[in-house]
């Protein structure tokens, strides 16, 4: 924990691989959604796939590289409504991660073949992880 608010803490990452895909340009476009991507992961993550085929979707983690600066307000693509970045799923964002979920179509080696991945070509990956749908669903919980 940082004990100081005045120093702001540094985190490196590196990528595991990037996106290829037909989207060059980060605009808002529903039908990404249906189309294949391709994420290709950097050779010595290669074993890091071992049964990733157990799973029908994955999270994928990246990096917006192509977005710059960002509001704490501003107006949400989706419903056109003005709301909080962290109310949002906007790019621009302080730290620039999106997440998206995907359905896993096969895997080549190295080349995770995905159905929905909304980020453009050439965007760094920074995780993949599976979702595991008994553990992340949440049912109509109630608090007391």
């Amino acid at each position: 924990m940082n004990e100081n608010p005045e120093v702001s803490e540094r985190i490196e990452m590196v990528p595991v691989g990037y996106v290829e895909n037909d989207y060059l340009e980060p605009v808002y476009n529903e039908e990404v959604y249906s189309k294949v991507s391709k994420i290709v992961l950097m050779q010595e993550f290669t074993d890091g796939l071992y049964r990733i085929e157990d799973f029908e979707k994955l999270y994928i983690l990246f990096y917006f590289s192509k977005s710059k600066g960002y509001k704490l307000i501003h107006r949400r693509r989706y419903d056109g409504e003005i709301s909080g970045i962290f109310a949002s799923r906007s790019p621009y964002r302080p730290n620039g991660i999106g997440l998206t979920i995907v359905e896993l179509l096969n895997v080549e080696d190295n080349v995770l073949h995905v159905r929905g991945l909304d980020a453009i070509n050439g965007t760094p990956v920074l995780d993949i992880k599976p979702y595991i749908k008994e553990t992340e669903q949440v049912d109509n919980e109630t608090t007391d």
